[in-house]
């Protein structure tokens, strides 16, 4: 049975899963728009041991200032930084996986630069857990938007990611439509490049198909066929975050098609 969850953003994670009934959540240790070191919302072993007694599989979004392919080393630097303790911090209270953004190169800059940057990230970088990167709906320059620049990410960090940690691939149903991906035909295609598909991100998309926006919308309300999204979750076999304005009445909802 698919294990369906939700992504929260503020609280104890935890306690809020116990209480909705889901499968998993997604949470952030720390301020997604900020460079802190990670915070948590229980001492770590604690919230390591209810994980486990629970049942419940704990995912750590990355904050979204990190950006390991920027041309700017202000920005490089801090970035290979933070998501290192990131990933040591997700592992730290046992979460399942690190789910971290491709990042973007500024305009004027050839965008293999960025693809080089990720290489030497993933080289120098450990990972004690499985990092899992998403792809993204829009953005000039962008290293992991649409199936093309999944292609290259994954042809830079292939024989990098030898003996230093997974990395897996988490594939957002409002971020592949925004690019303007066919999502009938989308998981055998990413599994095609990326050889796995770790997690789903389950969204609706406001914007119409190809629009570069990301901006999720309920599953029921938006400009992609609700049907769609289940057959994607339904074929994917992965572990879905609902990360929309409602998360747990989409996760019932997202359950009660899939029985």
């Amino acid at each position: 049975m698919t294990r369906i969850g939700v992504h929260l953003h503020d609280g104890d994670p935890l306690a809020q899963a116990e209480a909705t009934g889901v499968d998993a959540v997604q949470f952030f240790l720390g301020d997604p728009q900020g460079w802190k070191a990670p915070t948590f919302p229980r001492e770590p072993a604690q919230l390591m041991s209810a994980f486990r007694e629970t049942g419940i599989d704990g995912y750590v979004h990355a904050p979204y200032v990190i950006n390991v392919a920027s041309p700017n080393n202000r920005i490089r630097i801090p970035s290979r930084k933070l998501l290192e303790q990131q990933l040591h911090a997700a592992a730290s209270i046992g979460a399942k996986g690190l789910i971290v953004h491709g990042g973007h190169v500024t305009a004027g800059v050839d965008p293999q630069e960025g693809y080089d940057s990720w290489r030497k990230a993933i080289e120098r970088i450990p990972r004690p857990l499985p990092m899992l990167i998403e792809n993204t709906a829009g953005g000039d320059g962008a290293m992991a938007r649409g199936l093309d620049g999944i292609a290259r990410l994954w042809d830079a960090i292939g024989t990098a990611a030898d003996g230093t940690g997974e990395i897996g691939f988490c594939l957002d149903t409002c971020h592949a439509f925004s690019s303007g991906e066919d999502l009938a035909t989308i998981v055998d295609r990413v599994r095609s490049i990326t050889g796995r598909i770790d997690l789903v991100h389950c969204n609706n998309s406001r914007d119409e198909f190809g629009s570069g926006r990301d901006r999720h919308a309920g599953l029921e309300s938006g400009q992609i066929d609700p049907a769609v999204l289940v057959e994607v979750v339904r074929s994917a076999g992965a572990t879905v975050i609902c990360e929309t304005p409602a998360p747990a009445v989409d996760a019932r909802w997202l359950r009660d098609r899939l029985a």
